[in-house]
């Protein structure tokens, strides 16, 4: 996710910045203590690095490899926590009509490398059937045993779409348990904010623009909500003259084109960062005709072409 600038005024935002789930996450809190803000601060960093040892595919003891490896074998039993954000995340999967797949991760890492140049796009035959394994209705649960199972050999689950979202969610229930009434967790432009500024009004926060993602396209002030934005100008790759996204469609293993920036405005940040890129994915019409018929959620989009679409109820400046 592209980065979200926070415009805060008062010396008594305590703010840190660190690396965390392999994305550049930001904490601030309203207080007129820095020592209590910093422990309600370390309480946040605890909090998402806990999460980042339970999602990750990079440790094999994780919950998340322990489910993959034993893909196609046997069932899994793993926390509640894994368990129930495996069932939201098929939900979320039903909703968008597979957009959003967590098992987007069954996907070849050598059909698309976009820290490589690539000066050529994979043929349509190649790239389906390098996505025949992204399927959410071949992730079994099992309520009974808390166990998850993937149906196929070869199929994997990862949280890319989701996990920054949940663990700015939990970050911010942390500080709230302890005290904290103002304060916001920027997971790398997946952002959840509430209470207010130090001067008393809310958080400004600007949405980076699709063509310069250190330009500000637009401003909204929020407080108890969660803004999430996906765009092409993240990571791609430019082949004769064209910009593709890292944005794959589940469906046909080719990158999206079309959308240049989604950004969505809810009041849950795990809910903002799933819905962003199935959104890029439909496209414009059925994006925001999925988000206006849900409660709690808005859109804006930015084409290829620079035009601006909204769903309802939306103001920006």
């Amino acid at each position: 996710m592209p980065a979200i600038e926070i415009i805060e005024s008062g010396i008594s935002t305590h703010k840190r910045a660190l690396k965390l789930m392999g994305n550049r996450f930001e904490i601030s809190v309203v207080s007129d203590d820095m020592e209590w803000a910093n422990d309600r601060i370390d309480l946040a960093v605890s909090e998402i690095s806990r999460i980042e040892r339970l999602l990750t595919t990079f440790s094999d003891d994780s919950e998340t490899n322990q489910v993959n490896l034993n893909a196609g074998i046997k069932p899994v039993v793993v926390s509640r926590e894994t368990f129930d954000l495996v069932k939201r995340s098929l939900m979320i999967s039903r909703v968008t009509q597979g957009a959003f797949d967590i098992s987007y991760g069954s996907i070849d890492k050598r059909l698309w490398n976009f820290d490589q140049q690539m000066t050529v796009l994979p043929d349509r035959e190649t790239a389906q059937k390098m996505v025949r394994l992204i399927n959410y209705q071949n992730i079994l649960l099992n309520e009974a045993d808390c166990s998850v199972f993937l149906a196929e050999r070869g199929m994997r689950i990862g949280f890319g779409g989701i996990g920054k979202g949940y663990a700015a969610e939990r970050a911010k229930l942390i500080m709230k348990q302890k005290g904290v009434t103002s304060g916001v967790v920027n997971a790398s432009g997946d952002l959840t904010a509430w209470g207010l500024q130090p001067n008393g009004e809310k958080w400004t926060i600007g949405i980076a623009s699709p063509d310069a993602s250190h330009q500000v396209f637009s401003y909204l002030n929020v407080s108890e909500m969660a803004v999430a934005t996906s765009g092409n100008y993240e990571k791609f790759i430019m082949i004769d003259g064209k910009k593709y996204s890292h944005t794959i469609n589940p469906r046909t293993g080719l990158p999206v084109r079309g959308i240049k920036s989604v950004t969505i405005i809810t009041t849950n940040a795990e809910i903002a960062d799933a819905m962003a890129t199935p959104v890029t994915i439909m496209g414009v019409d059925a994006g925001l005709d999925m988000i206006n018929q849900m409660k709690d959620i808005e859109a804006i989009l930015i084409d290829d072409n620079d035009r601006l679409y909204t769903s309802r109820n939306i103001n920006i400046t």
